[in-house]
């Protein structure tokens, strides 16, 4: 590693990562150390519209550029896409960095980078690219150290001369501009509460909703602590499931007792998860953006993994936290329509044994 860059100080640095919600998290101690060490720069981000509610208002931040480029390849000669284009495109030139730290990998952000002008375009090696040919579009190509992903983004920072320190996901600093009832996070007399996210990307990453909820039940019975269950848009039903199989919110079909082990709660937008998330006394998800997002804001995680390693994209600096079966074919990093046997070897009394540990912990 070579010394800090004195010309940085006050810099126009641009991080380039646009989606998905879990990479962009990982992306946030990049934001962190550049603001810690260099206080004078100015810095923007480009990120996906659905995921700028995240970084709005954020103090490190100068300037947020928002993109919609997946709107905008489904319609790509629409007017109003040409003209948004346009729009990002002037926003770049307005911003004109000096700097551009491609976070991603691949020829989406390697383009965007290109498109900034900027003279010093900075992204890993081909080795460590999603997309190793996307190489091509950057001035200076740096060799990825680290094994989590966290660590492998904070490598770029070796080519600005600033030195390896500890992580710092900065959560209370995240959605900075929500306001009115979404953000509020219950008071210290709520009861506390388990939330579950049961969603995923892949369909091999989804514990089967039936498991969550029977989780749920045993976690209900064990410590007296109720979950919610996230309904994400779209994802309606999926709640429903596990609320169901939980006990189906019915006292009699969930043993009898005063109240049900599981509710679905709404979480329409970011900003509502968000809320959600730093009310919990844990959450329970897999390998995905909310499980992240959660153990940026601070909030206790049980995260149980399939396909992907514990060591790359579990949460961060907590491996306790993960709960996973190391099987011949583990870690495979394939995409499946359904839940394989690294996710079915962990019974749900597993699960809710481990999280009733994990809050007994607290």
């Amino acid at each position: 590693m070579t010394a800090a860059d004195p010309d940085l100080g006050n810099a126009r640095i641009l991080l380039v990562r646009t989606s998905s919600l879990g990479d962009v998290v990982h992306s946030l101690p990049v934001l962190a150390a550049l603001r810690r060490h260099l206080p004078g720069a100015r810095i923007g981000w480009v990120v996906e519209e659905a995921f700028a509610p995240l970084l709005a208002g954020h103090p490190d931040l100068d300037q947020l550029i928002v993109v919609r480029l997946r709107r905008w390849g489904r319609r790509p000669w629409q007017a109003r896409t040409l003209g948004e284009i346009a729009g990002f495109l002037a926003a770049l030139d307005r911003f004109a960095p000096q700097v551009v730290l491609d976070l991603m990998g691949n020829h989406k952000a390697a383009a965007i980078a290109a498109l900034s002008l900027a003279p010093r375009r900075i992204g890993h090696a081909r080795a460590g690219r999603r997309e190793p040919s996307s190489a091509f579009w950057l001035s200076e190509r740096v060799p990825v150290e680290g094994s989590h992903a966290v660590d492998r983004a904070l490598s770029l920072l070796d080519a600005l001369g600033l030195p390896r320190e500890p992580a710092d996901f900065g959560g209370h600093k995240l959605f900075r501009a929500t306001t009115g009832p979404a953000a509020a996070v219950p008071g210290a007399a709520a009861p506390r509460f388990a939330l579950i996210h049961p969603g995923a990307g892949w369909g091999n990453k989804a514990y089967p909703p039936a498991w969550w909820g029977e989780a749920a039940r045993r976690l209900h019975a064990a410590t007296g602590i109720r979950t919610r269950v996230a309904a994400a848009p779209g994802e309606e039903a999926l709640a429903a499931a596990v609320v169901a199989a939980a006990g189906g919110g019915s006292p009699a079909a969930s043993g009898g007792g005063s109240e049900p082990a599981a509710e679905v709660v709404a979480a329409p937008d970011l900003p509502a998860l968000a809320a959600l998330l730093r009310g919990a006394a844990l959450m329970l998800g897999g390998d995905t953006g909310p499980t992240h997002l959660a153990h940026a804001l601070g909030t206790p995680v049980l995260m149980v993994m399939g396909p992907t390693d514990p060591d790359r994209h579990g949460p961060y600096g907590a491996p306790e936290r993960a709960l996973y079966r190391r099987l011949p074919c583990s870690f495979c990093y394939r995409r499946f329509d359904e839940a394989k046997a690294c996710l079915l070897e962990l019974p749900p009394e597993r699960v809710a044994e481990r999280a009733a540990e994990l809050l007994g912990s607290r």
